[in-house]
């Protein structure tokens, strides 16, 4: 049977389990928010956790914290970022908007892990109070939204830009391999004009390099200022001067991140812009992605009645019922991965214009949880799709040239020269009967002026 201790708040006595290093508040979050069964990801926790080991370091430098009290909290904060404590956040994501009770249950395991290190039984909150000693010159309004800005830029770059790197470098690779190859472009799903497999390669790795260039430094930014020290309504009530400059140092040190205050950290209180730009870089990419692995299914598709004019690698059989049948998995998976992104994205938005109420938004856990998924599922499915399709992804030059003999297109390169109307009934002649452009044009009798094989060179169109 499980032992309890018993804990007392303003509300009244509650039972928590003896052996756990939560404590009262976090026992009532447990009871009162039974919703999803979805606890925040460690990488949040381990963020959180470093807001507090900052704040500690800030409230020493104003010399608010005994060198002893400071040693056996650092020792705390450490074992929660060496993950030794994962364990003891089991708090719902869906809980207060403001994150009050995550931010608690942190203040709590540090306290009792704290005051266990000194001898003392858990839940007593002496000589280290969860509220009066961890979260000093702090608030949960303050604490959250800077754990959600230092958990969302270490995922973008400790995950997400190397899975974009290395997708920009294999679509280079494959831009290399497939130049020189012309095939039949395509608008509206009809036959179009020739254009280079390279340069529809060639579309997808500029939007992903524009997405880096340009939309991430703008992304970076906005999540490198920090509300930190603003406590609750960004005032910076109950906090010492120059608390935020050395809390902002310290994390800045810890994460290699260069991180600032924010100049009006009510901004980063109230309403949280920083994260839906986040999530709107991240919507970008999805549907560059999208496109990407859209464009290659249909290229892919076949073999024999579709376009074919891709090899998609055979990585598992794609039929239950149908043998030899293989399918665009990556393609699907990752159009999946993305589909759920931009789903993310909407709920963010919504976040932001609904839970951004007077002087506080209220929708905190939902709006990081879902930017972390999003970050988590666009970096996986990337490299997924990379490694397992792209990198073996080859060109079948026989269908794209049979395709390209047959092409009805090839008749724009003589509009300048016989007019778009006899243009016209050229291609619907081929069309009907069957005929290349060229063999209509040499039997119509029609005069061009040049060398017809050359004026209806594909390669000459690209």
């Amino acid at each position: 049977m499980t032992e309890y201790r018993i804990e007392k708040d303003a509300i009244g006595e509650l039972k928590v389990p003896l052996d756990v290093y939560w404590g009262i508040t976090t026992q009532r979050a447990i009871m009162n928010f039974q919703i999803s069964g979805k606890t925040f990801s460690t990488e949040f926790i381990h963020a959180l956790a470093q807001v507090k080991k900052a704040c500690l370091i800030a409230n020493r430098n104003s010399k608010l914290i005994p060198e002893e009290i400071f040693t056996v909290l650092e020792t705390s904060i450490d074992e929660v970022l060496e993950s030794k404590h994962d364990d003891q956040f089991p708090i719902d994501v869906y809980q207060t908007g403001s994150g009050t009770q995550t931010n608690m249950n942190m203040n709590e395991v540090l306290a009792n892990r704290a005051n266990e290190i000194l001898d003392q039984p858990k839940g007593m909150k002496s000589p280290v109070h969860p509220n009066n000693t961890v979260n000093m010159s702090q608030s949960s309004n303050d604490v959250i939204p800077t754990a959600m800005h230092i958990s969302a830029l270490s995922a973008i770059r400790t995950n997400l830009l190397p899975a974009m790197d290395r997708l920009r470098k294999t679509l280079g690779d494959k831009i290399e391999e497939f130049e020189g190859i012309v095939k039949v472009g395509r608008t509206h799903l009809q036959d179009a004009v020739p254009i280079l497999l390279s340069t529809e390669f060639s579309v997808y790795k500029s939007q992903i390099v524009t997405s880096l260039d340009l939309d991430l430094s703008s992304v970076v930014e906005s999540l490198s200022l920090l509300p930190i020290g603003g406590t609750a309504l960004g005032t910076g009530l109950n906090a010492p001067k120059d608390f935020a400059k050395h809390a902002v140092k310290e994390l800045s040190i810890m994460t290699g991140n260069n991180f600032k205050v924010n100049p009006v950290k009510a901004e980063g209180i109230s309403s949280h812009n920083a994260i839906v730009r986040a999530s709107s870089f991240l919507r970008s990419i999805a549907l560059t992605c999208m496109k990407m692995a859209n464009d290659i299914r249909w290229m892919g598709s076949g073999p024999r009645a579709g376009l074919g004019e891709l090899i998609l690698p055979s990585n598992e059989p794609g039929s239950s019922i149908m043998p030899g049948k293989i399918n665009p998995t990556q393609s699907e998976a990752l159009i999946q991965v993305c589909l759920q992104v931009i789903g993310n994205d909407a709920t963010i938005a919504a976040a932001e214009g609904f839970g951004s109420i007077l002087d506080l938004n209220v929708s905190k856990p939902v709006m990081i949880v879902n930017l972390l998924d999003s970050i988590r599922l666009l970096s996986g499915g990337i490299d997924s799709f990379t490694m397992n399709c792209l990198q073996g992804l080859k060109a079948n030059e026989t269908q794209i040239q049979k395709q390209l003999d047959n092409s009805l297109m090839i008749v724009t390169r003589l509009s300048p020269l016989i007019g778009y109307d006899r243009a016209s009934e050229i291609a619907k002649k081929a069309h009907e009967s069957g005929k290349t452009i060229r063999e209509v044009v040499n039997e119509s009798g029609i005069e061009i002026e040049g060398d017809l094989d050359d004026i209806l060179d594909p390669s000459k169109m690209v």
